[in-house]
């Protein structure tokens, strides 16, 4: 089958073997090229890329794939916190195991998480970014009283505006780019002011973002680091941190909490917002312009938000 791998730092097409082994096999029908795959490229991974995924099982249902293969049996897992699994990064779709970026692809019963019938699977790779949100918006403690900003108009930063507004709160975002402004808009975030906001969610991933967020954070605020911090360090503002008694909050993809997992909330949300797929998804192409895809993914100056791969 083909799938899509990063030999030599360089997104290609490749034939490899069908997936076998212990799992539920799937029909890909969408994966999403997240901003981690840009970064993930250079590193020389021997597997298929992928992480935002969703499908069809065989007798057809439509599933979206928590993108975690947890040991289930160390301290983290049994307590529903499974994103910090002791394996690490083995469990991961696309990082430590072959993702998503292929025909098909065989994950663990467990991370199966079936579309409700609204949900198209093509659109279905939404349902992981949004997990991510939920996971930082639960984390952060919004409530639906506060007054929300989200620094970064990326993928993460459109699905924590709608998950703050799935809370109830008031949420405005700024972005660097005119497409992802007119995503939010669409999705009906307002401007960032210079008022203070009780929470800001840090999308962005660098250190201008985090200290705009603190900076627009009110004394005794929240600040959720959902960004991913791909360059090692940041620079903390750390004067500011304190002398606002700012509380800063990090998050790294999903879990559960009791019965309710991250991953099922989300694909709830996406049910209940039918216009976001048309708003982030800027980009779709079959599994052979991959190269493309991912040139195009990289490129967010040129209007892309969510580029997505339909084997």
């Amino acid at each position: 089958m083909r799938a899509i791998r990063c030999p030599e730092g360089r997104p290609t097409v490749v034939e490899v073997d069908a997936p076998t082994g212990a799992g539920v096999r799937v029909k890909v029908a969408s994966a999403g090229i997240c901003g981690s795959d840009l970064h993930l490229m250079g590193m020389g991974l021997p597997l298929t890329f992928g992480h935002e995924i969703a499908g069809t099982l065989a007798d057809g249902t439509p599933v979206a794939i928590e993108p975690l293969a947890p040991c289930g049996e160390c301290p983290p897992c049994l307590d529903g916190t499974y994103q910090r699994c002791v394996l690490g990064p083995s469990i991961v779709f696309g990082v430590g195991r072959d993702g998503g970026m292929a025909e098909e692809v065989l994950a663990p019963e467990s991370s199966l998480s079936r579309l409700p019938a609204s949900v198209a699977p093509t659109d279905g790779c939404l349902v992981e970014p949004l997990a991510v949100a939920v996971h930082g918006v639960r984390r952060g403690g919004i409530r639906p009283t506060d007054r929300v900003a989200v620094i970064g108009g990326g993928t993460i930063g459109q699905m924590a505006l709608v998950v703050s507004q799935a809370i109830g709160a008031s949420v405005d975002l700024t972005a660097r780019h005119d497409r992802q402004r007119e995503a939010a808009a669409r999705l009906g975030a307002g401007e960032v002011t210079e008022d203070a906001y009780d929470v800001v969610i840090e999308a962005a991933g660098t250190s201008s973002a985090l200290a705009d967020a603190v900076h627009r954070c009110r004394p005794g605020g929240t600040v959720v680091l959902l960004g991913s911090y791909w360059d090692g360090t940041i620079e903390m503002p750390g004067l500011s941190v304190t002398m606002k008694e700012i509380t800063l909050v990090p998050a790294t993809m999903y879990n559960r909490v009791g019965p309710s997992r991250d991953i099922d909330v989300a694909a709830a949300i996406l049910a209940d917002r039918p216009e976001l797929p048309a708003a982030v998804i800027t980009h779709r192409f079959p599994l052979d312009a991959g190269v493309e895809a991912f040139a195009v993914a990289a490129d967010r100056s040129a209007g892309a938000i969510k580029v997505v791969l339909e084997p």
